[in-house]
């Protein structure tokens, strides 16, 4: 490990939302014992967003993945690129083959990361997979990258997930929310019914109309409905069947407006989804209903996150799509077994401890 530490470190950023979300305590340690370092993040276009205004990076350079840098010679020129700021570390939260073979290819002396994916002989150091950390939280597995790193690196330094918001942003948000018709004096609730990956994650469009309508006549408020774009038809057909109570913004946000948005709601009930780790990572009130998903690995990490699961025999799945034929009365039990009113319930918990309604 370099001994100075005005040194140029390289971090492979993880390629999905919410696996990005969860990397953010390590970059704040990696920071942490590095205060002086140039801290690049290397990261694809879609998972960016999370890394703004995260004060503990000090660039983010794009793999471009579709363009300049895809598969092939792309690889050759990325791995050149990066070989042109001579960076002095790299830190792999991406476990695939590829992550390391740029960084060897890039000449960079010190790149850490997993023995996972054959990789082992372009890593140095490479760190040991401890099968523990497969049984923990994420947050845990790659915090335990720098864990086995050595060389008196410490990740002692908090895990808590960091997505920090703008003022700029803050009031974009209430802005936003005001001109969909939403008093911002009475309770701002939102849902997230997609999830990317499959449907096995995803409670029934239905139950999320269903459950639409009580909270907004209990609360006397619209529901905002989140989702990138694939979620407009999605949230279209649950505006339609709650009668009209929704606004939906599937696909009608950036991700960073969406993550502002959804700091501004008093609640936010969810799928296990990218949009599930912001709301924890911003302090939100939500509920997570959790089915095919390991409870434990993927859990949101936050006290202000309610997880809503009935263990049944054949969950976690981590399967895309229920694995049961569809003439089985059991299929997708995980999620049948999640009714509205134990969902409707929580939420009126969660939002009179809040203080909602208002007197």
């Amino acid at each position: 490990m370099c001994d100075n530490s005005k040194v140029k470190i390289l971090i492979r950023a993880a390629n999905w939302i919410g696996d990005a979300i969860m990397t953010t305590p390590v970059i704040r340690a990696i920071r942490k014992n590095y205060p002086d370092a140039h801290i690049v993040l290397l990261a694809k276009p879609w998972v960016i967003p999370v890394f703004d205004h995260n004060p503990h990076i000090d660039e983010i350079m794009v793999y471009e993945n579709s363009s300049r840098h895809t598969k092939g010679l792309g690889t050759l020129r990325l791995a050149r690129d990066i070989r042109l700021q001579r960076f002095d570390i790299a830190i792999l939260m991406q476990n695939a083959f590829e992550a390391a073979l740029i960084c060897f290819l890039a000449g960079i002396p010190v790149r850490i990361g997993y023995n996972t994916d054959g990789r082992s002989l372009l890593l140095n150091p490479s760190v040991k997979m401890d099968k523990k950390l497969k049984k923990g939280h994420l947050i845990d597995y790659y915090r335990g990258i720098l864990r086995g790193a050595g060389q008196g690196l410490c990740v002692n330094y908090g895990r808590d997930p960091d997505l920090p918001i703008s003022d700029m942003e803050r009031r974009a948000a209430e802005a936003a929310i005001t001109s969909y018709g939403i008093d911002l004096s009475k309770p701002v609730i939102g849902i997230n019914p997609g999830a990317t990956g499959g449907t096995a994650k995803r409670w029934f469009p239905h139950r999320y109309a269903e459950l639409a309508k009580r909270l907004a006549d209990r609360f006397k408020t619209k529901i905002l409905i989140f989702g990138g774009p694939s979620d407009e038809e999605l949230g279209d057909s649950i505006n339609a069947e709650s009668g009209g109570i929704c606004i939906n913004i599937a696909g009608k946000t950036t991700l960073r407006q969406a993550f502002a948005m959804i700091e501004k709601c008093n609640l936010f009930i969810t799928n296990d989804s990218g949009l599930m780790h912001a709301a924890a990572a911003l302090g939100t009130n939500q509920i997570a209903i959790i089915g095919s998903t390991d409870p434990v690995a993927t859990a949101p990490s936050s006290p202000n996150s309610f997880i809503i699961r009935v263990p049944v025999m054949c969950s976690p799945c981590l399967e895309a799509h229920c694995p049961k034929k569809q003439s089985d009365l059991n299929h997708h039990v995980c999620m049948d077994k999640v009714s509205v009113e134990m969902v409707f319930k929580k939420s009126e918990a969660i939002m009179q401890k809040a203080g909602y309604p208002k007197n």
